[in-house]
C-alpha cells in the first residue's frame, strides 16, 4: 500500500509502515527507492509462491484420472467363456460401454441377464466400432473374460452378430 503527499512520503510493505522524510530531498527519494524495491521483491515473491502452487495443482489434477480409473483384477483374464443371447441394451457411456446380453441359463432354461464391460466409446471407436454396432434384439455371440467372483458378468473380448465380428479383439 502507497501513499504519498507532498511534505512526507508513506509506505507500507506487508503491514510495516516507513516514513521519508522532506520533499524532493535525497532522503525522500532513497526511502521511497527502498520501499518500493521491498514492495517489488514482496510482490515477487508471492508470484513465485503462486506459480508453484499453480503447478502443484497441474500435476495433481493431471493424475486424478490414473487415480479414479479402476483395476481389471476382478476378472479371470486366464478365462475366455462364450455366450450366446440377445442383446438387451447397449450402452455407448465414458468411461466404459456395456453390453446388457440376455442368455438362457443351461440349468432353468429361464433367459439371465450378463453384464459385459467394453471399452471406452474412443477406444471402441478406433477399433471400428459405432454407437449402432448393436441393438436391442440382436443375436450376439460375445467372448468374454468372466468375473471371478461367478457372476453373471466380465469383460469384452469380441462380438459377432450374424457370423460378423465386430471390431477387433480385446486382450
Amino acid at each position: 500500500m502507497r501513499n504519498v503527499g507532498i511534505g512526507t512520503s508513506s509506505l507500507s510493505v506487508g503491514g510495516v509502515g516507513r516514513q521519508a522524510a522532506g520533499a524532493g530531498g535525497e532522503n525522500n527519494k532513497q526511502g521511497r527507492r527502498g520501499a518500493l524495491k521491498a514492495e517489488g521483491e514482496s510482490l515477487m515473491q508471492v508470484s513465485k509462491t503462486m506459480m508453484a502452487l499453480a503447478a502443484v495443482a497441474a500435476v495433481s489434477l493431471a493424475g486424478a484420472p490414473a487415480f479414479a480409473h479402476h483395476s481389471f483384477a476382478m476378472f479371470d483374464n486366464q478365462k475366455s467363456v462364450t455366450l450366446e443371447g440377445t442383446v438387451k441394451e447397449f450402452q455407448w457411456t465414458n468411461p466404459h460401454s456395456w453390453i446388457q446380453l440376455m442368455v438362457k441359463d443351461p440349468a432353468t432354461g429361464k433367459d439371465v441377464e450378463w453384464s459385459i464391460e467394453g471399452g471406452s466409446p474412443n477406444g471402441l471407436s478406433r477399433g471400428g466400432w459405432k454407437r449402432t454396432s448393436l441393438k436391442p434384439g440382436d443375436k450376439a455371440v460375445v467372448v468374454i473374460h468372466p468375473l471371478k467372483d461367478g457372476t453373471n458378468g466380465g469383460s469384452l473380448v469380441t462380438v459377432s452378430v450374424g457370423g460378423v465380428q465386430i471390431g477387433g479383439a480385446r486382450s
